[in-house]
């Protein structure tokens, strides 16, 4: 004969069992489909509502970046669709890097490039980037002379070890490092194991009287540090370097991550400005993924963040593909709207996700 069992208790052990399900999910990685359909819905939508001005008035870079995470969206998905669209839009600028050639932001575009160039082997791809680091490497200006802003530490420096990878030239590598380490010289605070933006925050205070770091500015070195590391090659007498500061970064960063799996846009003051912001947060999740991936976080003390932070981003993506509250462009922590987007974060979104779908 069965036992009767009470509502009251009938209702404990449901919940009990919902709660183990909701552990189990929250600490298992996403299927691939999931990930695969969140990231082709953002590419999707965000190719077909390309932000008015990222290709004018020097913020051709913010369009880069997007191109960045369609190239590495390809390379981990071999997805044909998102290829197509890289080689279409390179090809429409003719495989030419941005008109200031000395400014780092004009370089994103090589990121590009030279993923289209590994495919294809076609030396256009990469005539123009190559000639313009050559003029640079003929005329060099210190680090923190000419990357002057973290942000150039993104732009530029995954576009040197990649060209010196399809080249097999190490001067490109020799440039990218000295540059690397005189602007990181100036901008990092080895205290706080974060970048200043530029030499302008190293005095300023926040209302609160605290620090400020800006999000976005450190995942955008976050970002381009896990690069270099990728296709440095790791004999390289200055690779143990990046990869301390890479660690070092990388406890910081997990550190500051908020309830709802996201940064705040001033890392070192979160009550400065509350909202959410998804630029940044998309480049900690990448940059913290591949260290896991690549064997150099414990992955029982990052995998939580990890998965936190990208069930935050997906949050923030609408039914339609829209990823929300992207700080628009800018140079430090700054209110963000819900409705805000921008390429570059459906860019970082793209090698987030790229880089979950490795996670075993």
């Amino acid at each position: 004969m069965l036992k009767k069992i009470s509502i009251p208790t009938l209702l404990i052990g449901i919940t009990l069992i919902s709660a183990c399900a909701i552990r189990k999910n929250n600490t298992s990685v996403p299927d691939q489909k999931s990930i695969k359909t969140a990231m082709r819905k953002v590419f999707n939508w965000q190719v077909a509502n390309p932000v008015v001005g990222n290709s004018k008035n020097h913020d051709d870079w913010a369009r880069g970046v997007f191109y960045a995470g369609i190239i590495r969206a390809y390379e981990t998905t071999k997805d044909k669709k998102y290829f197509m669209e890289a080689v279409r839009w390179s090809e429409s600028l003719n495989y030419k890097l941005a008109e200031r050639y000395r400014h780092a932001d004009d370089h994103t575009r090589g990121q590009t490039y030279l993923g289209i160039y590994a495919v294809t082997k076609n030396p256009k791809a990469i005539a123009d980037t190559r000639s313009v680091y050559d003029s640079l490497i003929n005329n060099p200006k210190p680090g923190r002379e000419e990357w002057w802003w973290c942000d150039a530490l993104f732009m530029s420096p995954p576009v040197l070890v990649r060209l010196a990878e399809a080249t097999g030239n190490q001067k490109y590598n020799k440039f990218m490092s000295k540059m690397w380490w005189d602007t990181t010289d100036f901008l990092f605070d080895r205290d706080e194991n974060l970048f200043y933006r530029d030499k302008s925050f190293f005095q300023r205070r926040s209302p609160n009287g605290k620090k400020i770091f800006w999000s976005r500015g450190n995942g955008w070195v976050m970002g381009g540090l896990v690069q270099v590391l990728e296709h440095l090659p790791k004999d390289d007498p200055g690779y143990k370097s990046f990869q301390d500061l890479y660690l070092k970064m990388a406890e910081k960063i997990a550190s500051l991550q908020q309830e709802d799996g996201l940064w705040r846009p001033n890392l070192a003051d979160p009550a400065e400005y509350t909202n959410k912001e998804t630029s940044g947060s998309a480049f900690y999740v990448f940059a913290l993924t591949w260290g896991i991936n690549h064997g150099y976080l414990n992955k029982n003390k990052y995998m939580p963040v990890v998965l936190k932070g990208w069930r935050g981003l997906n949050a923030q993506v609408t039914p339609e593909g829209k990823l929300t509250w992207v700080q628009k462009i800018g140079s430090k922590p700054e209110a963000v709207k819900g409705d805000d987007n921008q390429e570059y974060g459906s860019g970082a979104f793209l090698m987030a996700g790229s880089e979950l779908l490795k996670l075993k």
